[in-house]
């Protein structure tokens, strides 16, 4: 279920019954010329609604569709907050969200977030706040290859631009690293590509989102016990 739908009389209900908050992290910023900007919020958010599914003690927050996403400047519309920022920001929202609920999820599938998530996750439990970071593991393409392509072509088909499809770098992503590094995705990849989308399908999509949600299942039901979908 979605928070941002409940008044704040049945948050609370909620919250006393023992809700846990899940928040999906992502990014606006270039996925190619063929993906939307949002690629990332959308997979973070797709996760947390099939968590909430599955589990009935899960609300969902709104998603946080901006993060640090400096590495892919020079792309329009990227928009970033940077890591300091992003990390006050988690800090603050954890704060709020602990005085509704006793725990907190930050489901995170932009990887430029990982120092803030760490950051702000490590100031919170210091606070003696329940939080758990988690992010998708999966292999594959480094940035809008054949991974996050299939994973849009399964959430949104119509938003894949799939005559603009190409190759970008395809080099091992440890090849490339000196480069990123050094001038981010621009350095190496005109057109924001890493990796080879052109496989990509909505079947390897679905394969993929089952996979990570079942992981996602797992790492909760470690952090928060196993819970019936009925029970909260």
């Amino acid at each position: 279920m979605d928070l941002a739908e409940l008044t704040w009389t049945e948050a609370g209900e909620r919250a006393e019954g023992g809700a846990l908050l899940a928040v999906p992290l992502g990014a606006t910023e270039q996925h190619g010329p063929h993906l939307p900007l949002s690629t990332d919020t959308d997979v973070a958010a797709e996760l947390c609604r099939r968590l909430a599914a599955a589990r009935g003690d899960v609300l969902v927050a709104p998603p946080l569709g901006y993060g640090a996403s400096g590495e892919h400047a020079g792309f329009a519309g990227t928009l970033s907050l940077g890591t300091e920022v992003l990390t006050a920001l988690l800090v603050e929202l954890g704060r709020s969200a602990g005085e509704s609920f006793t725990r907190m999820l930050l489901v995170n599938a932009h990887g430029g977030n990982a120092e803030a998530v760490r950051d702000a996750v490590r100031t919170l439990r210091a606070e003696s706040r329940d939080v758990l970071a988690w992010s998708p593991r999966r292999s594959g393409d480094a940035h809008a290859g054949a991974s996050e392509t299939s994973l849009q072509l399964a959430l949104a088909p119509a938003r894949v631009r799939t005559h603009r499809v190409r190759p970008g770098a395809t080099a091992p992503l440890a090849e490339l690293m000196p480069a990123l590094r050094a001038g981010g995705v621009r350095a190496v990849s005109a057109g924001g590509v890493l990796g080879d989308p052109t496989g990509a399908t909505s079947a390897e999509g679905e394969r993929l989102l089952a996979s990570l949600t079942r992981d996602l299942l797992a790492a909760v039901a470690r952090w928060a016990g196993p819970v019936d979908r009925d029970d909260v």
